[in-house]
């Protein structure tokens, strides 16, 4: 059982960088000006679906695209209010937090 869970562990360490990317293409997506932004952009894209594809083998599918999406959707939003200059507001800020407690409340009680 010790080694089922740490196998579980090692797939959940997989989200990180699958977050990672997926915010990297939703921006690119958004700022991508000629072949090698797009190039890149396709190869986050392929990268975070492939890292998430490989959890959801591993782990509750429901589980793993919902803290996929969730994380990707509030990394999003980080990136636009640090560097990109998009005003933040209470109202976001809330939702925004109150995502990730759903996100971490999901990813808690998870089987694995």
């Amino acid at each position: 059982m010790a080694s089922n869970k740490a196998a579980s562990a090692r797939q959940w360490w997989l989200m990180l960088p699958a977050a990672a990317c997926e915010v990297g293409w939703a921006m690119g997506a958004k700022y991508a000006d000629g072949v090698l932004d797009w190039a890149i952009t396709l190869i986050l894209v392929a990268i975070s679906l492939t890292l998430a594809t490989r959890m959801a083998r591993h782990l509750p599918t429901s589980t793993v695209y919902t803290v996929f999406v969730g994380l990707g959707a509030a990394g999003t939003v980080a990136v636009d209010i640090l560097f990109l200059g998009t005003p933040a507001n209470p109202l976001m800020l809330m939702l925004v937090v109150t995502l990730l407690i759903g996100v971490i409340g999901l990813r808690r009680r998870s089987a694995h």
